[in-house]
């Protein structure tokens, strides 16, 4: 239904007038006239006889006018809620994570959001890093902190929030775990679990591998980091792992040449999702600012 048409119609109903609706809404009589036609059309009525130089309600106007206040009073009190709603904190907000930030990172984060907003639906989807990229690109989330790409997507805004060095580690009773000075050529050679290739963290390693014309001896392939870890330890093979995940039983691989490798955690969004309120509030606690567009 169009609310103009209505509003016209309305204001001729009050006037009495083409002229003098045309004046009280500030638009010529002809366009009064078309409006008042457009609703002829689409309701099949005739809505005003034309008597001499003036016009008179006909039965179907008058039938018609409560019907039409009441829908502009409702198209109003929608607008008005609609906006409500999308300025107050509540209702569902869906984010996804991956499971290493969404075991060591977000626990302390999510439990304050949920104590300063208890009336927001939280709604967490633990997926891969990349699985949770391309659900940001495709629409599928709004937000969702993973393990940020080597190459960024310019589709996609990305906010650093945590550096996470990665370090070599093998299990305690590992013969690796007995070499000291040992170069990444050697470490080629001893079996290794990693992730997926095309996981953002195994490209990280298996970049530094190629630098040197290098390629792992990957004996095992397993995303979750956590299972990785558990695998190293009992002696499985050396693998590359956060320093959040280093405990007893692994210790650092004692390299000849100690290698830097870092990977950063944090947030992506997608600059064309509508921010909610909620959405809002999540950003605010972590102290993200969301811009239209990410600078190169």
């Amino acid at each position: 239904m169009n609310t103009t048409n209505l509003n016209t119609f309305l204001a001729v109903m009050q006037t009495g007038s083409i002229s003098q609706a045309a004046d009280k809404l500030f638009i010529t009589q002809p366009a009064v006239s078309k409006r008042i036609k457009n609703l002829e059309d689409e309701f099949n009525v005739t809505l005003f006889d034309t008597v001499g130089r003036g016009i008179i309600p006909t039965q179907a106007a008058h039938d018609l006018m409560p019907h039409a206040k009441r829908w502009l009073d409702d198209y109003d009190n929608l607008k008005i809620n609609l906006k409500s709603r999308q300025q107050s904190v509540s209702g569902k907000l869906v984010i996804g994570t991956s499971h290493h930030i969404g075991l060591h990172h977000l626990p302390a984060v999510l439990q304050q959001f949920i104590q300063n907003y208890p009336t927001v639906q939280l709604e967490v989807h633990f997926v891969d890093s990349e699985e949770a990229h391309k659900a940001v690109l495709d629409g599928d989330l709004s937000m969702a902190f993973l393990t940020l790409p080597p190459v960024y997507d310019k589709r996609l805004n990305y906010h650093t929030l945590w550096s996470d060095p990665l370090h070599f580690v093998t299990g305690t009773l590992s013969p690796l775990a007995q070499k000291m000075n040992v170069t990444l050529e050697q470490l080629a050679n001893y079996p290794a679990i990693l992730p997926a290739a095309n996981t953002f963290t195994s490209q990280i390693t298996l970049s530094e591998f190629a630098k040197h014309n290098l390629k792992p001896y990957a004996t095992m392939s397993t995303n979750p980091l956590e299972s990785i870890r558990m695998l190293v330890s009992v002696g499985l093979g050396w693998s590359v792992l956060p320093q959040t995940l280093i405990s007893a039983d692994l210790q650092p691989v004692h390299m000849e040449k100690p290698l830097e490798m870092q990977r950063y955690l944090g947030l992506v969004t997608n600059p064309n999702i509508t921010i909610s309120a909620s959405m809002s509030a999540l950003l605010d606690m972590l102290g993200v600012k969301l811009d239209k567009k990410q600078d190169d």
